[in-house]
């Protein structure tokens, strides 16, 4: 399950989007005063791959999703509230089959 809180308080927002796949993916960075770095997003319906310098957590907060990170075999569903790990310096497929699937994602 995803701890993911309600909202953040306490922190910056980078105004400019971060624009992904025509912009099929869209996220803005939160800024913690400790430098800790988050991601707010959407994702379209669609398959998209992302590759990691750092290591992530995504969790999906709404709608759903199916991912595949690298070195796996099978597609893991990843339904709203769940979330799942990516090692840095790696790379994910993530797939969303129909509506916007909404994630945070927390770096380091």
């Amino acid at each position: 399950m995803s701890n993911t809180p309600a909202q953040f308080d306490g922190v910056s927002a980078v105004c400019k989007a971060n624009v992904y796949f025509d912009g099929k993916v869209v996220s803005h960075t939160i800024l913690y005063p400790d430098g800790t770095k988050k991601s707010l997003g959407l994702i379209y319906a669609g398959t998209y791959t992302f590759n990691t310098g750092a290591p992530e957590n995504m969790a999906i907060i709404a709608g759903a999703g199916r991912v595949k990170v690298a070195g796996a075999s099978d597609w893991t569903a990843i339904p709203a509230g769940q979330a799942f790990d990516v090692p840095g310096n790696s790379s994910f497929d993530i797939t969303v089959d129909e509506g916007i699937a909404e994630y945070v994602c927390s770096f380091g």
